[in-house]
């Protein structure tokens, strides 16, 4: 009688001690389990984070790359720039100063004219002028008394080297006789004229009508 009645009340004991599962599922987890969703939560920041690195990356790459390049152009091409064209112009000087040396000449200082021009030429060139202007220059203007001017209208450099350069110089020449002083002869020009640096200066060294 005794083991009847004690089953019931040991199988409500029983009942009553064993709710470990059904409240364990519904416990708080325990760290090692919520890593996971901490993890979950924290990759989206992370990867905005890395996107916004990479644009400012990015962004600073081309800065810099703006940067180096106006480096380079301020502190190197605009220096050699200016230089090209500080050459371009003594060259243009030299072209124009000599053609009007080699144009210009006067019955009454032809020896000084001729000594100025020759100072301006060399090579080849200087040979044929020297020659030219004492046989056949020379006894003309003499015997007609002529005087011929010539001025530059404008110049400007064809090609440029370091130690060569073609300009076309573009001029009007004024000629003048013993007879026809009141009516004196204008006629335009050109030449293109190569130069040589020699010693550091732009010599003529030939001089060819063109146009």
């Amino acid at each position: 009688m005794t083991s009847e009645h004690d089953s019931p009340s040991d199988g409500a004991e029983t009942a009553l001690e064993d709710p470990e599962s059904p409240t364990d599922s519904t416990a708080t987890p325990s760290p090692g389990d919520a890593r996971p969703s901490r993890m979950a939560a924290i990759s989206p920041v992370t990867d905005r984070f890395l996107t916004n690195w990479r644009s400012i990356l990015l962004a600073v790459s081309v800065i810099a790359a703006v940067g180096l390049a106006a480096g380079v152009f301020f502190f190197q091409y605009r220096p050699d720039r200016q230089i090209d064209d500080a050459a371009a112009q003594r060259a243009i000087r030299a072209a124009s100063d000599g053609a009007v040396a080699v144009l210009s000449y006067s019955s009454d200082s032809l020896d000084r004219d001729f000594a100025n021009a020759k100072a301006d030429l060399t090579g080849d060139f200087l040979i044929y002028y020297n020659k030219f202007t004492q046989e056949i220059v020379a006894p003309a203007v003499r015997g007609k008394h002529l005087t011929q001017t010539a001025a530059v209208v404008r110049a400007a450099v064809s090609e440029l080297h370091p130690d060569s350069a073609v300009v076309l110089v573009f001029l009007n020449e004024t000629t003048t006789t013993a007879e026809d002083k009141a009516q004196p002869l204008a006629t335009p020009s050109s030449v293109r004229i190569t130069l040589a640096k020699v010693n550091g200066s732009w010599l003529i060294s030939k001089l060819d009508p063109f146009g």
